[in-house]
This record gives C-alpha cells, sequence and structure tokens, in this order.
C-alpha cells in the first residue's frame, strides 16, 4: 500500500503558531512587569528605575524571543516600497486619527449625559509626560527609539506573523493586534480608571493604521515607525509647548487625511479608466 501524505497540521498543533504564542506571551509580561514588579519586589527597581534597564527588559528581551521563535521573515521587507508606504501611512494614519477624535467627543457626550464626574478623571497627570518633565528634548527623540522597537514587535511580528501566513486574511489580526498593543498600556487604565474608555478607542485605531500600512506597503516598518515616533515626539513636545505640541500633532494628522483622500481619489480615478 502506498505511503498515504502527512496531513498538515491543524492551527491548534502547529508548531510555528506555538512559537509564535510564546513570543506573544513573554512581549505582554515584559511590558506588563515595568508596572508591577517595582512594587512587588523593591530590589528590582534598580534594574526597572534606570532607561538602559528598561529598554533590556521591555523591548530587547522579547525581540530576542521573537526572533528565536518566529524568526526574521515578517521584518525582511522592513524598508521595501517607501514611496508607495509613505502615502498610504499618512493616509490611514490621518484618517484613524480623526476616526477617533470623532469616537472620543461621542464617548465625552455620553459621559456628560451618565457619569460627568469621571471626566474629571482626566485632569489626572500623564504618567508618560510626568516621567518626562524634566527633560521633555530627549523624549521627543527617544520617541522615534520606542516607535521603531514598538513597531518592530507590534506590526512586524505579532501582526506580520498572520500576513505572512495569508497577505490576504488581515482584518481580523490587524484588529487583534490593535487591541493588544491599546492593552499593554496599562498605565492608562490605572491612571484614568473609569474614563480610560475615551483614551484607548485612540490607541487601538492608531494601531490598526500601523498594521494597515505594514499590510498595504507589503511589509514596511520604517514608515509606522516613524509616524509612531512623531506621534508620540508630538504630545511630549506639549511639554515645551503646548501650541507647538499640538499644532505638530494635528498638523501630520490632518496632512495624512488629505493625503489618504487624494491617494483615495486618484485611485478611484485609475479603476475608472480601466473599467470597459
Amino acid at each position: 500500500m502506498a505511503d498515504r501524505p502527512a496531513p498538515s497540521p491543524t492551527p491548534s498543533r502547529d508548531p510555528a503558531i506555538a512559537r509564535y504564542g510564546i513570543g506573544v506571551v513573554v512581549l505582554v509580561l515584559a511590558i506588563a512587569s515595568q508596572y508591577f514588579v517595582p512594587e512587588a519586589v523593591p530590589a528590582a527597581r534598580a534594574v526597572y528605575g534606570t532607561l538602559v534597564g528598561d529598554v533590556l527588559i521591555v523591548y530587547a528581551l522579547p525581540i530576542a524571543v521573537f526572533a528565536l521563535c518566529v524568526g526574521a521573515r515578517p521584518l525582511r521587507a522592513w524598508r521595501s516600497h517607501l514611496g508607495h508606504a509613505a502615502a498610504a501611512g499618512l493616509g490611514w494614519y490621518g484618517v484613524m486619527r480623526l476616526l477617533a477624535l470623532l469616537i472620543t467627543v461621542v464617548l465625552a457626550a455620553i459621559y456628560l449625559a451618565v457619569d460627568p464626574g469621571a471626566l474629571k478623571l482626566l485632569e489626572r497627570p500623564n504618567p508618560a509626560l510626568a516621567q518626562a518633565a524634566g527633560d521633555p528634548w530627549f523624549y521627543v527623540g527617544f520617541s522615534f527609539v520606542v516607535g521603531a522597537f514598538e513597531e518592530t514587535l507590534f506590526r512586524g511580528w505579532v501582526f506580520g506573523f498572520w500576513v505572512q501566513r495569508n497577505r490576504d486574511a488581515w482584518i481580523v489580526p490587524a484588529v487583534l493586534s490593535s487591541a493588544l498593543f491599546a492593552g499593554v498600556h496599562i498605565y492608562y487604565g490605572t491612571t484614568y480608571g473609569a474614563a480610560a474608555p475615551l483614551i484607548f478607542p485612540t490607541l487601538f485605531l492608531i494601531g490598526f493604521a500601523f498594521a494597515a500600512t505594514y499590510r498595504t506597503s507589503g511589509g514596511n516598518l520604517v514608515v509606522p515607525a516613524l509616524l509612531h515616533g512623531a506621534n508620540d515626539a508630538a504630545a511630549y513636545l506639549t511639554l515645551v509647548s503646548l501650541a507647538v505640541g499640538t499644532a505638530v500633532g494635528w498638523g501630520i494628522a490632518l496632512v495624512g487625511a488629505l493625503v489618504g483622500l487624494v491617494y483615495y481619489l486618484a485611485r478611484s480615478a485609475r479603476t475608472d479608466e480601466l473599467a470597459p
């Protein structure tokens, strides 16, 4: 009797998915550890209390685990199609920022009607900005380093793993990876409590914009990293000048939305020209 071909592994038994799962778990634990470990183990503050220690634990450790467990395939096209990626990235970022603003306004109106007192929680200082108050220009520059790290992890590996397996089935991985990206920003929940739902939609939609950029450009990570860095840098820039930081942040978003509109209209025109 001829040998039967070996059955393909089911998703639950696929070793690649199992290794990917290890990377995701390590990533979540590494990011979450900075909020809980120093409180539970005071001696750990010697590590977590330094910038180098934070970077090694929060970013370098998950990168090493993903590199070993998943490999470099999701990152191989990290600088591909730069021009196309820039147009798509700006467009997605701008549109998602405006959508996030609309959702935030709607949620704020609901809070005003149901629990207006919860909005006062937003007056609490942002922990990230409070930490940067002593040297805001350093954090403006360091934002781009963090952007590169986080895009490599969340869009490169967490999202890109699934795109490399099936480029067309990207929506669900984009939603899940963006939800994870928003969720690991634990300090917003612990700081703003009942008002935190006003903040997380923006994080989710920005993550989705970067995921869409990765997929549309065939795996480019340079543009998402730069946009991520610019988004964070604008927030830190408000510590130097509230007007300038706000103008830079929303200026990028509005320019991006305009680029997205022009890109959409140009694509629609090409489609009409090709139509019989």
